[in-house]
């Protein structure tokens, strides 16, 4: 495999936020990722815009903006969105408005699409490159990362914007709750050219199935 390097971290996560503290004292295992609904403010885009969004696209609008702002990372960038259960919120919400009354409201289907983290994000900042969403294989987050460096091991792209993120999965959903209920986002920059303070990669191998794994080792 081509070597490939994985730069300009950023993530968010409930009880963490932006302290680099906490986080530190996360990978130590002296604080947890609260299982709650608590969300990036976002103060720094239009009221109209946020007053909508989910926990999962706050998110990952947060940790893009925050990538592109410790960054000189060119807006024609094409990004790639992996989530293993997307707007789960939105859609439980879609399912039971179908079931009890038979349809389905425009205005909150067009907020809980696959895509609806990512494309928020583009707009937010005027992103051009484009973007890609990737749901993983058997829920592996390492198939779908492999798919997102594709085009940076063929080398059709010198760099590619990597974004995860998945919200908290609600009480409603009972037993079907799967057992890593972690709210998450996180951003980084995928490139064939070495960058500072970046992280080598020449095989998959330390790409683990889990995000929140995936996540240690880069923060490691």
């Amino acid at each position: 495999m081509k070597e490939i390097y994985i730069s300009s971290i950023t993530k968010w996560a409930p009880g963490l936020t932006d302290d680099e503290t906490l986080w530190q004292n996360w990978l130590n295992g002296d604080a947890q990722i609260e299982q709650s609904k608590e969300s990036p403010k976002l103060e720094y885009t239009e009221p109209l815009f946020r007053r909508r969004l989910s926990q999962i696209t706050k998110m990952t609008v947060h940790v893009v903006h925050s990538l592109l702002e410790k960054t000189d990372i060119s807006k024609e960038t094409k990004l790639v969105f992996i989530s293993l259960r997307g707007e789960i919120e939105r859609e439980f919400t879609i399912n039971k408005g179908i079931i009890e009354d038979g349809m389905i409201l425009p205005a909150g289907f067009s907020l809980s699409v696959f895509n609806t983290p990512i494309s928020s994000a583009t707009l937010a900042f005027g992103l051009k490159g484009g973007y890609s969403v990737l749901y993983p294989s058997k829920n592996d987050f390492s198939e779908a990362f492999k798919a997102a460096a594709a085009p940076v091991l063929a080398g059709t792209e010198k760099q590619v914007i990597l974004v995860y993120a998945d919200e908290l999965v609600p009480e409603c959903y009972g037993d079907k709750r799967p057992a890593e209920n972690i709210p998450l986002a996180f951003a980084c920059v995928i490139s064939a050219e070495k960058k500072e303070n970046c992280i080598y990669l020449d095989d998959f191998s330390a790409v683990e199935k889990s995000p929140v794994e995936f996540l240690r080792f880069l923060l490691k």
